[in-house]
């Protein structure tokens, strides 16, 4: 019998792509019920593909949710990553398991292991990831995986966190994105207009930056395609 996964991501444009791939194989993604507000989620074969929104509590209440009304086998809890470690370029993709996890992880240029620090706010400028760097010695910073994996072991499931770096050590991002967010933790689209109304002269570094993280996203999700095929 195949074995059961749930993967998890905060936003869509982390899981736009993997479900794209998923969808190339057959899969025939089917819509799930959320079991908590604000969260989608998608049935694919053996698998599951949830998108919680960003941020601990609301990753936390959804995996919460859905480790405790189904038999899983094993989690991993994907997306976006900001970059610590300097020497690991936009782009890469970084994985971090619990020993005995039973997907083996490929050998790759584009794939390395390394270790990720839990967050509560975006990382916006190279000097609060240079901080970060030197007060944890992680190699990237994300705001969900950690809760998800202590809710794991605290049920004795198998996870990995398989993320990719959006913006390397060195990059500031082009807003500040923690800024902009509502209390439920979304894109608030007028604070973004209104930011691009003060500074139009950043609008072409956030063409750059959604292109960059489009690429990011597509190499993620080949990573990821071939986790759970």
């Amino acid at each position: 019998m195949s074995s059961r996964w749930v993967v998890f991501f905060a936003v869509p444009e982390e899981a736009r792509p993997f479900l794209t791939l998923l969808g190339k194989r057959g899969q025939g993604l089917a819509p799930l019920s959320p079991p908590v507000s604000g969260a989608q989620g998608w049935r694919a074969g053996a698998g599951d593909v949830w998108v919680s929104g960003m941020g601990a509590r609301r990753a936390g209440n959804l995996a919460d949710a859905v480790l405790s009304n189904q038999d899983v086998d094993w989690v991993l809890t994907c997306g976006f990553a900001g970059g610590l470690d300097p020497s690991i370029p936009t782009g890469t993709v970084l994985y971090d398991e619990d020993a005995g996890f039973p997907v083996g992880f490929p050998r790759t240029p584009e794939l390395r292991k390394g270790r990720f620090h839990l967050a509560d706010s975006v990382a916006a400028s190279a000097q609060a990831k240079a901080r970060l760097w030197a007060q944890t010695g992680a190699q990237a910073v994300d705001m969900e995986s950690q809760v998800i994996r202590d809710l794991c072991r605290a049920r004795a499931v198998p996870s990995a966190t398989v993320r990719v770096i959006s913006d390397a050590a060195s990059e500031d991002l082009p807003l500040d994105f923690g800024a902009l967010m509502t209390p439920d933790q979304r894109i608030d689209f007028l604070r973004l207009a209104g930011a691009l109304l003060r500074s139009p002269g950043k609008v072409p570094a956030l063409i750059r930056f959604s292109r960059s993280l489009s690429q990011s996203a597509g190499n993620l999700a080949r990573v990821l395609d071939g986790l759970t095929s």
